[in-house]
């Protein structure tokens, strides 16, 4: 396919996804997220002919004047759209499938400092949500939706929606998965409780103030006995000297 044609069917899957996209001009001139990627084939094609510096300046370029960064050894797929395209992060071992939508903020990142393959590999018609994290050298099946502000670092099988922090999958097939909802009283359990935790030690005070209570009591009981036995002698004591 010819560059001219990859801009057509481009501008094309802009109509298909964006319901404000306007003419074919307009959406030519005015979509940062289709310039990025326009721009990173000659990025790539440099890349992969060993002009690794100026692919690299060109990328940083590109970033500039569109607001996306996407490494030229990625791998993007056809009909690939960013839309709103701002803050968008495509990592060097990335690959993307055909007709593949990412909306602003999204990461397709790592995780460390791995070498080789270390970022995700999403399939085909895929959806990434606004600001969503996509991290790690992890599958990311056909047909999956991806919430936004999600942070996926666990493989997701096909036909899939995947929400929250980590991301979970809470759709397969269209059908809801009951055994992965989000138990949130679970959850809550698991979080610290600031008052039930200054209760506990409030009845931990409690216990160790009984405890020295009693202990004093004994004391007490200890020298009220003593004392006791203290006086019957001197009583016996004065008695012993009156009849002298």
């Amino acid at each position: 396919m010819s560059f001219i044609d990859t801009i057509r069917e481009d501008i094309g899957t802009v109509k298909t996804h964006d319901p404000a996209a306007q003419s074919d001009f307009v959406i030519f001139l005015s979509y940062p997220g289709l310039h990025a990627k326009w721009m990173h084939t000659p990025e790539h094609w440099l890349w992969n002919h060993g002009a690794r510096g100026p692919a690299r300046v060109l990328s940083q370029v590109t970033r500039f004047f569109t607001g996306v960064e996407i490494h030229p050894a990625a791998q993007l797929g056809r009909r690939f759209f960013i839309d709103h395209a701002m803050g968008v992060v495509i990592g060097e071992t990335t690959v993307v499938g055909d007709d593949c939508v990412l909306y602003q903020g999204v990461t397709l990142g790592g995780t460390g400092k791995e070498c080789g393959k270390r970022h995700p590999t999403l399939g085909n018609n895929v959806t990434v949500g606004a600001g969503a994290k996509v991290l790690g050298n992890i599958q990311i099946g056909d047909n999956v939706k991806v919430g936004g502000n999600s942070v996926v670092v666990k493989d997701v099988p096909e036909n899939c929606t995947v929400v929250g922090i980590p991301g979970r999958v809470v759709r397969r097939n269209g059908c809801r998965i009951v055994e992965e909802t989000y138990n949130r009283n679970k959850h809550r359990e698991n979080m610290p409780d600031p008052v039930e935790e200054q209760s506990r030690l409030n009845r931990e005070g409690i216990r160790k103030n009984h405890q020295r209570i009693g202990d004093l009591e004994k004391q007490v009981a200890d020298m009220e006995r003593q004392l006791s036995e203290l006086t019957k002698l001197v009583e016996q004591f004065v008695q012993q000297q009156q009849k002298r």
